[in-house]
């Protein structure tokens, strides 16, 4: 497997895993409501995952194997994760905790003293565990019942 920058041609197949990760991974968020999914996937389309891609300020990275796109992140040069998910078939292989690994290396490497991000009751014991901190209290998005705002600082590159 390797991480590395997405490009505007990863746009369907990486579409495909944010919307898959989503609707099959994500239900204690979504509580398969066709209200909060719809909500929650309105912008996760090819054109807007290939705008993505290129946006200035702004990463969005992709975890390869064999061609396939295993897991889609993306953040804000400033340390915000805006985007760490996996594909089903991929789930509890290590490509979500390495791709988070990677978005932390590109925030320090752009400066950034900590990562932010909004967590889903799916992922918030996930980040725990890799040493983010709840930062205020939980709020919902899209119409989930909890969503978390989590931070971790980083070391700083020489």
């Amino acid at each position: 497997m390797i991480i590395r920058d997405a490009t505007p041609a990863d746009a369907k197949q990486a579409c495909q895993v944010l919307r898959d990760s989503i609707v099959e991974l994500c239900s204690a968020d979504h509580r398969d409501d066709p209200v909060i999914l719809s909500r929650w996937l309105a912008n996760k389309t090819p054109d807007n995952v290939a705008a993505w891609a290129v946006a200035s300020g702004r990463a969005l990275l992709v975890a390869v194997e064999d061609g396939a796109i295993l897991a889609v992140g993306g953040l804000t040069h400033a340390g915000e994760i805006t985007a760490n998910y996996v594909a089903p078939a991929a789930r509890f292989r290590g490509v979500s905790s390495a791709m988070l690994a990677a978005l932390e290396q590109r925030a320090a490497a752009h400066g950034a003293a900590s990562c932010t991000l909004l967590s889903t009751e799916t992922a918030h014991r996930f980040y725990l565990a890799r040493g983010y901190r709840d930062e205020g209290p939980s709020v919902g998005k899209f119409g989930t019942a909890a969503s978390y705002s989590m931070v971790k600082p980083l070391r700083v590159q020489e």
